[in-house]
């Protein structure tokens, strides 16, 4: 397997809770306000329990993600909750959100991610990987700000990938509760499982309920569907990066109606996209309350992969 050098920059990118941000460089976000759906969590079993610190909170609930689509939980380590702690800082203090730090500027712990991990003491060695992600919004729970990222499609590709070892988070709030919430992930000398060469994992999960209806597209940088704001819950597929994904077909359908139309991202099709995930995005809200069926037929690195599967809504 090649190393993975380096994760894309561009699918690290920026969700802020009611504005919409450009991805990259030192200016910020936009002034523009756009409407939002919150994807706060439902209470499941299994599920962690709050304790109220954003950064624990979100760090935990990332795992159980992705321990419900079968990916390895990852490990905390606190180099890199330095960095992403920074980091947070950093955002905050220049009223800002960006992957990037400016030198001189109040906070600076380093220009790139790969700089504050050396600032924090985390040393990228042999075959490695990372990435990170950022979301800003009105809200401390921790569990919030994963969910919506978890949500937002470019960023799920980051989160998801099977091949990452560890992670960090950390969180900074404004006096007014603003919140700005960073999360790190890294490989250093050697990559986690993964899913396994020709497998992959898919989300929403098998029999999940209670997902969300809708996804403000808008809200993330890059935008997935420049076209359109409110759109239908994005489903993806996951395999190991550098995995190569080809779609055959993939569909969602109310159970016993007709297939919704949806835009199709894979690497083919859209530049932002890793060409080891695919996913669709319904081009409207989700009914409530109402079973979906998925059906995803394609390639993993040659490899046929057929999966049928489905989920509830809340």
């Amino acid at each position: 397997m090649q190393a993975l050098e380096h994760w894309n920059a561009r699918l690290a990118a920026l969700l802020l809770a009611g504005l919409l941000s450009a991805c990259g460089g030192g200016d910020g976000p936009d002034d523009g306000v756009q409407p939002t759906n919150p994807q706060t969590p439902v209470p499941q079993p299994g599920a962690p329990t709050a304790t109220g610190d954003t950064a624990t909170d979100g760090f935990a609930w990332f795992n159980y993600r992705r321990a419900q689509t079968g990916l390895s939980v990852l490990a905390r380590n606190g180099a890199i909750d330095r960095a992403a702690l920074g980091h947070s800082n950093y955002l905050r203090l220049n009223d800002t959100v960006s992957h990037d730090q400016v030198r001189g500027n109040p906070g600076y712990t380093g220009a790139k991610l790969e700089d504050r991990f050396a600032a924090a003491g985390y040393v990228l060695v042999g075959t490695r990987a990372y990435g990170e992600v950022i979301s800003a919004a009105a809200d401390r729970a921790g569990f919030y700000h994963a969910e919506e990222l978890i949500a937002a499609i470019y960023h799920r590709f980051v989160i998801f990938e099977p091949l990452f070892r560890e992670m960090g988070t950390g969180a900074s709030s404004t006096a007014s509760g603003y919140t700005y919430f960073t999360a790190d992930f890294a490989a250093s000398n050697g990559y986690g499982p993964g899913v396994g060469r020709g497998n992959v994992v898919v989300y929403p999960v098998n029999g999940q309920t209670a997902v969300p209806v809708n996804f403000m597209s808008d809200s993330e940088s890059p935008d997935p569907v420049p076209d359109r704001n409110e759109v239908g819950y994005p489903i993806s597929v996951h395999a190991d990066n550098p995995s190569t994904i080809i779609v055959n077909s993939f569909t969602v359908r109310p159970r016993g109606g007709m297939d919704l139309p949806v835009r199709l991202l894979t690497k083919a099709t859209d530049a932002e996209t890793p060409k080891a995930a695919a996913s669709i995005i319904p081009l409207t809200k989700l009914a409530g309350a109402t079973v979906y069926d998925v059906s995803f037929s394609g390639t993993v690195d040659g490899t046929a992969i057929a999966r049928n599967w489905s989920f509830t809504t809340r």
